[in-house]
Protein backbone atom coordinates (compact mmCIF):
# COMPACT_ATOMS: atom_id res chain seq x y z
CA UNK A 1 0.00 0.00 0.00
CA UNK A 2 1.72 3.68 -0.82
CA UNK A 3 2.04 6.50 2.11
CA UNK A 4 -0.79 8.43 0.61
CA UNK A 5 -3.78 5.79 0.88
CA UNK A 6 -2.57 5.39 4.72
CA UNK A 7 -2.70 9.19 5.01
CA UNK A 8 -5.96 9.10 3.38
CA UNK A 9 -7.66 6.19 5.40
CA UNK A 10 -6.19 7.75 8.70
CA UNK A 11 -7.37 10.85 8.19
CA UNK A 12 -10.99 9.76 7.03
CA UNK A 13 -11.01 7.16 9.92
CA UNK A 14 -10.44 10.57 12.00
CA UNK A 15 -13.18 11.74 10.72
CA UNK A 16 -15.89 9.18 10.85
CA UNK A 17 -14.39 9.13 14.70
CA UNK A 18 -15.04 12.15 15.65
CA UNK A 19 -18.84 12.13 13.97
CA UNK A 20 -19.73 8.90 15.68
CA UNK A 21 -18.77 10.98 18.82
CA UNK A 22 -20.64 13.74 17.89
CA UNK A 23 -23.53 11.59 17.20
CA UNK A 24 -22.89 9.66 20.59
CA UNK A 25 -22.18 11.88 23.25
CA UNK A 26 -24.64 15.10 22.49
CA UNK A 27 -25.77 15.78 25.78
CA UNK A 28 -22.86 18.16 26.90
CA UNK A 29 -21.70 21.08 25.03
CA UNK A 30 -18.04 20.37 25.47
CA UNK A 31 -18.18 16.46 24.04
CA UNK A 32 -19.41 18.48 21.13
CA UNK A 33 -17.07 21.01 20.65
CA UNK A 34 -14.46 18.05 21.07
CA UNK A 35 -15.47 16.13 18.82
CA UNK A 36 -15.81 18.60 16.30
CA UNK A 37 -12.59 19.66 16.81
CA UNK A 38 -11.37 16.40 16.04
CA UNK A 39 -13.12 16.25 12.68
CA UNK A 40 -11.96 19.47 11.87
CA UNK A 41 -8.46 18.00 12.50
CA UNK A 42 -9.09 15.07 10.30
CA UNK A 43 -10.22 16.90 7.46
CA UNK A 44 -7.18 19.61 7.95
CA UNK A 45 -4.66 16.05 7.44
CA UNK A 46 -6.76 14.84 4.87
CA UNK A 47 -6.34 18.45 3.18
CA UNK A 48 -2.50 19.47 3.75
CA UNK A 49 -1.86 15.82 2.91
CA UNK A 50 -3.76 15.83 -0.97
CA UNK A 51 -2.30 19.81 -1.31
CA UNK A 52 1.54 18.36 -0.94
CA UNK A 53 0.81 15.71 -3.30
CA UNK A 54 -0.74 17.82 -5.89
CA UNK A 55 1.62 20.40 -5.36
CA UNK A 56 -0.87 23.20 -5.38
CA UNK A 57 -0.42 25.93 -2.85
CA UNK A 58 -0.06 25.10 0.79
CA UNK A 59 -1.90 28.54 2.19
CA UNK A 60 -5.52 27.23 1.70
CA UNK A 61 -4.61 24.95 4.25
CA UNK A 62 -3.26 27.75 6.52
CA UNK A 63 -6.51 29.46 5.80
CA UNK A 64 -8.51 26.39 6.26
CA UNK A 65 -6.77 25.96 10.18
CA UNK A 66 -7.10 29.48 10.65
CA UNK A 67 -10.62 28.92 10.40
CA UNK A 68 -11.35 26.14 12.29
CA UNK A 69 -9.15 28.00 15.17
CA UNK A 70 -11.49 30.63 15.08
CA UNK A 71 -14.24 27.87 14.92
CA UNK A 72 -12.89 26.50 18.58
CA UNK A 73 -12.69 29.67 20.04
CA UNK A 74 -16.11 30.54 19.06
CA UNK A 75 -17.08 27.47 20.86
CA UNK A 76 -15.62 27.66 23.85
CA UNK A 77 -16.83 31.63 24.44
CA UNK A 78 -20.29 30.40 24.29
CA UNK A 79 -19.25 27.06 26.59
CA UNK A 80 -18.04 29.76 29.36
CA UNK A 81 -21.01 32.22 28.73
CA UNK A 82 -23.44 28.93 29.04
CA UNK A 83 -21.55 28.25 32.15
CA UNK A 84 -22.02 31.40 34.30
CA UNK A 85 -24.94 31.55 33.07
CA UNK A 86 -27.19 28.28 33.32
CA UNK A 87 -24.33 26.95 35.71
CA UNK A 88 -23.68 23.74 33.38
CA UNK A 89 -23.32 22.52 29.73
CA UNK A 90 -25.79 20.09 29.80
CA UNK A 91 -28.48 20.91 26.54
CA UNK A 92 -30.93 19.54 28.48
CA UNK A 93 -31.18 22.14 31.09
CA UNK A 94 -31.43 24.71 28.80
CA UNK A 95 -34.97 26.45 28.43
CA UNK A 96 -35.76 28.06 25.13
CA UNK A 97 -38.09 30.44 27.22
CA UNK A 98 -35.54 32.39 29.54
CA UNK A 99 -34.05 33.17 25.99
Amino acid sequence: MSFSIINMFGALFMVFCGLWSFISYYKHLLNSLLSLEFMMLGVFWLLSSQMTEVGSEIYFSLFFLTLAACEGALGLSLLVHMVRSHGNDRFMSLNLLEC
